[in-house]
């Protein structure tokens, strides 16, 4: 699954895999959260973008956590559970 973003007008494809996608949930510690997002988004990120989304993420405060929110969002989306009694 390939997933656009257009990001400050500039528009960047990832595509995440279930491996890449459990890297970075297995990788998220209660110190450490920026690290394991931008390593997902480096993973993920097609190689013909991979020069603009490192500007993003070398100019903008937060833009990995924000950024990685979306395409997670989009590749995992929530499941609807009903508790039976």
């Amino acid at each position: 699954m390939k997933i656009t973003l257009t990001i400050n007008g500039t528009d960047i494809t990832f595509e995440p895999t279930k491996l890449a996608y459990n890297t970075y949930i297995n990788d998220i510690t209660m110190n450490d959260k920026i690290a394991p997002a931008t390593n997902f988004l480096r993973r993920t990120v097609l190689a013909d973008d991979k020069e603009k989304l490192n500007e993003i993420l070398d100019t903008h405060v937060g833009a990995a956590l924000q950024i990685v929110e979306k395409i997670i969002k989009q590749f995992a989306p929530d499941l609807e559970i009903e508790i039976k009694n």
